[in-house]
């Protein structure tokens, strides 16, 4: 062997040892501060326990991937996951968490916030960003999501429901926080596959409009509303929100929401979301704006890498502004704040459900998108449940009513209306 060679050898085996080194110290900090159920499987078949009793183990594959496992972060290790360098066996959603937790006993933990990237959101950018994510079809997501394809945050009452329970509770409590009366006009931006406009005609009696911009929403809205026979009262409209004025004209509804769609508007673009709002709704009518928020005061985003993980992956150009820009950008189009509710427990349990729902169908699943659009899902669900428990993020729903002429709102006294 040439001393070249020989060199190469042996400096192979010194860096190979230093990075051994680096994660059994990690391991020793995490075991030191209480531990986690994870078990680390090493491209040798060694074996490195964390001070629990495993409920998951994560399999090396490449070893290119050890030295980053001296100082992970949560977005390196979910890319090296959807690129089969990593395997996991067990809880996925603990495998997250032990996962977090070695990031923060490596430096990188998610609750140290970045400035958040923005984006122009004109309308292509939004409709290619719609298209990028459901793209991957109404089957896959009819796998996971309840009977009625309700892709938001649920409502539960004691935790123990259904994921088709807490998802009715969750239309209904929206429906009777906005008062939705038989014969009122409701309009709901960004419709998903049509729960909240159908469930609002059927047992409220409103006739019911939505709008998306996504053809496979728009195409399952369409069979779902001829076949509940209630055409004439329900219609779904491929349609950007910011033509919607021009489409219904001016104080054309007599309710609006939006559910879990806001935060794909852009923080540059709220002035223009909720004047359009504000222009749709006719004055005392009401308006639920439903969606994600950041904690942190100054809008900054989830840290380690989660958040380009998210932008590269799962949603591109999502931007989370924290609840105070919420109610000032409403405040300046005329909206009265009446009601404010954090979902921020029923979103972590919402997205557990779905989590283990997409689990015990992981065939299935692969048969329609594939291994690694399918494993982009399976670290995106999981991850968004342990970061809503955790509280890297919060769900909001802000209740607000139009005041443009002086007086009282048409609102009852007391909020106990909207409890049964």
């Amino acid at each position: 062997m040439s001393s070249g060679g020989l060199l190469s050898q042996v400096t192979r085996k010194i860096v190979s040892k230093a990075v051994t080194h680096g994660i059994q110290q990690l391991a020793e900090t995490i075991r030191a501060r209480g531990g986690q159920p994870l078990d680390l499987v090493l491209p040798d078949g060694s074996r490195l326990n964390f001070g629990q009793q495993p409920r998951a183990v994560m399999a090396i594959h490449d070893p290119d991937v050890l030295p980053e496992l001296a100082h992970p972060t949560l977005g390196s290790l979910g890319e090296a996951f959807i690129d089969g360098r990593i395997d996991i066996d067990g809880d996925i959603i603990s495998v997250i968490a032990s996962a977090e937790r070695l990031a923060t006993a490596g430096g990188s933990p998610a609750m140290a916030r970045i400035a958040a990237a923005t984006a122009r959101h004109t309308p292509k950018q939004d409709l290619d960003d719609v298209k990028h994510h459901y793209d991957v079809g109404n089957e896959f997501y009819r796998l996971w999501l309840d009977e009625r394809m309700v892709y938001s945050c649920a409502y539960f009452q004691t935790g123990e429901e259904t994921i088709d329970a807490a998802q009715a509770a969750k239309l209904d409590h929206i429906c009777r926080k906005l008062c939705l009366q038989a014969g009122e006009r409701l309009l709901d931006i960004g419709c998903g596959w049509g729960g909240l406009i159908l469930h609002a005609a059927q047992h409220y009696g409103v006739h019911a409009v939505g709008i998306t911009l996504s053809d496979n929403q728009f195409a399952c809205v369409k069979e779902r509303i001829a076949a509940a026979g209630l055409e004439g009262r329900v219609e779904a409209l491929l349609l950007d929100y910011r033509e919607a004025p021009g489409w219904f004209g001016e104080a054309s509804f007599d309710k609006v929401s939006s559910i879990g769609m806001f935060e794909h508007v852009g923080q540059k673009n709220l002035p223009v979301y909720f004047k359009v709002v504000r222009r749709l709704l006719r004055d005392r009518g009401l308006f639920m704006n439903h969606g994600i928020t950041s904690p942190d005061a100054d809008s900054r985003t989830v840290g380690s890498g989660v958040s380009e993980f998210m932008d590269k992956y799962v949603f591109p150009h999502t931007e989370l502004p924290h609840l105070h820009l919420v109610v000032r950008e409403m405040a300046a189009q005329n909206f009265e704040i009446y009601d404010v509710e954090s979902l921020r427990p029923h979103y972590a349990r919402t997205l557990a459900h779905w989590s283990r729902r997409l689990e015990s169908q992981l065939n299935s699943a692969r048969k329609l998108v594939g291994e690694r659009t399918l494993r982009v899902w399976r670290t995106y669900l999981a991850g968004s449940s342990l970061g809503f428990a955790q509280g890297w993020l919060n769900v909001y729903q802000v209740l607000a009513s139009r005041q443009e002429a002086e007086g009282p709102t048409e609102l009852p006294l007391t909020r106990a209306w909207m409890y049964r």
